[in-house]
């Protein structure tokens, strides 16, 4: 073999194992990308559920740190009310507030030893409270919860005997919201139902006489409204299930049986 050749396959069998040798080292890993942490602030927020009507104490707050970039408006920050611990305690609940939820004044109310009720009420409007039964049969069979709507149908005995019946039943109040069933202000560990002697109504001061007086004439049952009426003011339009008499001249109306 040639001398030349001989340098040939020198170099090309040197040239091989660099080659080798590149592939088979391994590459350096990449630097871990540094992430800067996001500014947060602490806020205040419940450190446990806060059932509707409940004082508030000191063991119901606690800071929370939270992004500062998507701090809602309206809570409370650390650095802009460092006391507000102190001034939140003793407020009562107006609204039920779940754990880890900010707290949002607007949500408190001080009742400076007033009843809760009459602290929560709004101005203008008056709280009565009327005779259920327990069973269910003014009551929508139970299913009415504080907070609902409903219409209240008043129902006497008539003893006038003109309709040949034992009974009269009228609508008397449209849309009235419930603020309590019984001593439930809320719907209380999930139930679905709330079962009480005692429907307390929110109502105009013009609409007492009306509701006190009912409940005297005879009793009172509540009509649940769909959540989609709850901002209908009108009363729906009524049918006229009468039909006219007319006996020797006279005109006069009947109900159909």
């Amino acid at each position: 073999m040639s001398p030349a050749r001989i340098i040939i396959l020198v170099v090309a069998l040197v040239a091989g194992l660099g080659a080798a040798l590149l592939v088979a080292r391994p590459s350096p890993a990449p630097a871990p990308a540094t992430v800067e942490a996001a500014p947060t602030v602490p806020v205040l927020v419940a450190a446990s559920d806060i059932p509707v009507g409940n004082t508030v104490s000191a063991n119901d707050l606690r800071w929370l740190d939270w992004p500062l970039a998507s701090v809602p408006d309206g809570i409370i920050r650390k650095d802009e009310a460092p006391e507000a611990e102190t001034e939140i305690v003793g407020q009562v609940a107006r609204f039920a507030i779940l754990g880890a939820e900010p707290i949002r004044r607007e949500r408190l109310i001080r009742t400076d030893g007033t009843g809760f009720l009459s602290a929560v009420l709004p101005s203008g409007k008056r709280a009565v409270a009327i005779s259920t039964d327990s069973r269910g049969a003014s009551t929508a069979g139970g299913f009415i919860l504080p907070n609902d709507r409903v219409d209240v149908v008043s129902t006497w005995r008539d003893e006038s005997g003109r309709n040949g019946e034992a009974f009269a039943s009228e609508t008397i109040l449209h849309n009235i919201r419930v603020l309590a069933i019984g001593q439930n202000v809320q719907e209380r560990n999930g139930e679905k139902v709330v079962v009480g002697e005692t429907a307390t109504l929110e109502i105009d001061p013009g609409q007492v006489e009306i509701l006190v007086q009912a409940q005297k004439m005879g009793t009172l049952s509540l009509a649940l409204r769909s959540l989609k009426d709850a901002g209908e003011t009108t009363p729906p339009a009524q049918v006229d299930s009468s039909m006219t008499l007319v006996r020797f001249g006279v005109t006069s109306k009947s109900v159909k049986p």
